[in-house]
């Protein structure tokens, strides 16, 4: 596995002094049964959880968790929001208040949940008009950055977790995605945890907490994570575009955008991580990993 120095703002990758891994896995898609999840109406007949932009589109109000759904839509449990999904997983987005929002997913993954909820991922002009509000300002609160209005100053879960390594283990793609990172203090929070991290549309935490993936299709995330909100841009103008679709770690999650009214509801699911894929033998490998550990563990 190739390893990538740290990049330009331009090229700049996700985590505070970040130099991470290119993952070599690839998510495809491919089609289940057919799912029949009503849309709910909220605010200015935008979908619930969901707010209106000018009424020309709606946007989750928080960041995406999400629910495990059976082949027909129903849901059966809320997904872990420290793990990615799993092969034989189907999974929708949800926009919901006092949760930890999902992170370790690819922008394919994200695009999917939002797809199975009737909503799909923010283009990045809709995802930076969004986060200015109304009177536009370079945060969501306003044009100057204010010390713990945001979820922005928390600590390095990757050095808690794994020390001092050399730069190609410490940022290895399989320890970004470690679920162990984002469970420590003084890193992700709760939806809406802090109150004044609002705009004017009702939107929490567009600046900070997770990193955002938009529908741009070079790979774009946007908003800061809890360490940084500054190194490639301030504010609503923070930009990450170092990383393909097909890349996870902690630090990224999202939030789905829609028509009003919603977007139409797809015939069939899909699954985000198809069998055979190179992103399902990765989960089929681990899994084999952590059987190995654990029959040793019982031999001794």
């Amino acid at each position: 596995m190739l390893w990538a120095g740290r990049k330009t703002n331009e090229r700049a990758p996700a985590a505070w002094s970040e130099r991470l891994l290119l993952p070599l896995c690839i998510v495809g898609a491919v089609t289940a049964t057919v799912l029949v999840a009503p849309n709910t109406q909220g605010a200015k007949g935008c979908p619930s959880g969901m707010a209106s932009i000018l009424g020309r589109y709606c946007i989750d109000r928080y960041e995406a968790s999400m629910d495990v759904i059976s082949s027909k839509g129903k849901r059966l449990r809320t997904h872990s929001p420290y793990f990615s999904p799993s092969p034989d997983q189907l999974v929708r987005a949800r926009s919901r208040r006092n949760v930890v929002p999902q992170a370790y997913l690819t922008q394919e993954e994200a695009t999917i949940a939002c797809e199975s909820a009737g909503k799909r991922l923010c283009t990045d002009e809709e995802w930076v008009t969004a986060c200015k509000g109304r009177q536009p300002t370079q945060y969501p609160y306003g044009d100057k950055h204010i010390a713990g209005r945001c979820n922005d100053a928390g600590e390095s879960s990757l050095l808690r977790v794994f020390g001092k390594l050399p730069d190609a283990e410490l940022y290895h793609i399989d320890r970004m995605n470690d679920p162990r990172l984002n469970r420590l203090p003084k890193t992700v929070a709760k939806t809406g945890a802090y109150k004044r991290c609002r705009n004017s549309f009702g939107l929490y935490d567009m600046v900070c907490n997770l990193h955002e993936w938009t529908a741009n299709r070079g790979g774009t995330f946007r908003g800061g994570y809890y360490l940084d909100t500054h190194i490639n841009g301030e504010g609503c103008g923070y930009l990450t575009t170092g990383h393909n679709t097909k890349y996870s770690d902690y630090s990224i999650g999202f939030r789905c955008c829609s028509r009003p009214g919603g977007e139409p509801l797809p015939k069939k699911l899909r699954s985000p991580i198809p069998a055979g894929s190179p992103r399902a033998l990765d989960f089929e490998r681990k899994k084999r990993e952590r059987a190995r550990k654990r029959a040793a563990r019982k031999a001794r």
